[in-house]
């Protein structure tokens, strides 16, 4: 029975390449000049750091971040851009954290479109990708265009297709 699998990853190397552009980037702008600013990736608990002294900074910050990972092919939605936390003195700290596996909410929502849809396939969640299963591999190619026509807050492969 033809089986393929919707999953929510982000390349830990090319996350890294991307923040470490970033951090070039930054460092040679004429307006980070005398900044005390930092940017640092934490790959265990996969989670981009961010500390420096105001709003523009911290916006410019965020943006080339966003550019770089657009340049290396790599979905911004998967950043979950946290509050803003002061930290000593006059620092501005944020910690965005990047979305690995798809959420409970998230592969609900994923599970009730493709039944509603009427295809003939069955959906089943399992740890955090969702498995789709059907008699025909043109039903999986239909599942597989519904839930790219739609968002669901995070980026979504589509992996290991199986005949």
């Amino acid at each position: 029975m033809p089986t393929f699998d919707i999953v929510s990853k982000i390349d830990g190397q090319t996350l890294d390449n991307a923040i470490n552009t970033a951090k070039k980037e930054i460092l040679n702008r004429y307006d980070f000049n005398d900044s005390k600013s930092t940017i640092d990736l934490d790959k265990k608990t996969n989670e981009i750091t961010i500390v420096t002294e105001n709003d523009m900074r911290l916006k410019a910050i965020q943006d080339s971040i966003i550019s770089r990972m657009v340049k290396q092919h790599l979905d911004s939605s998967a950043l979950d851009f946290g509050k803003d936390q002061y930290a000593s003195g006059s620092m501005i700290r944020k910690e965005i954290k990047v979305k690995e596996g798809i959420d409970k909410e998230v592969a609900k929502k994923i599970v009730k479109k493709i039944k509603d849809s009427g295809l003939k396939v069955q959906a089943s969640i399992m740890d955090d990708q969702v498995r789709v299963q059907g008699k025909k591999i043109d039903d999986l190619q239909a599942v597989i265009s519904l839930c790219r026509a739609e968002n669901f807050g995070q980026p979504l492969q589509y992996i290991n297709m199986r005949d």
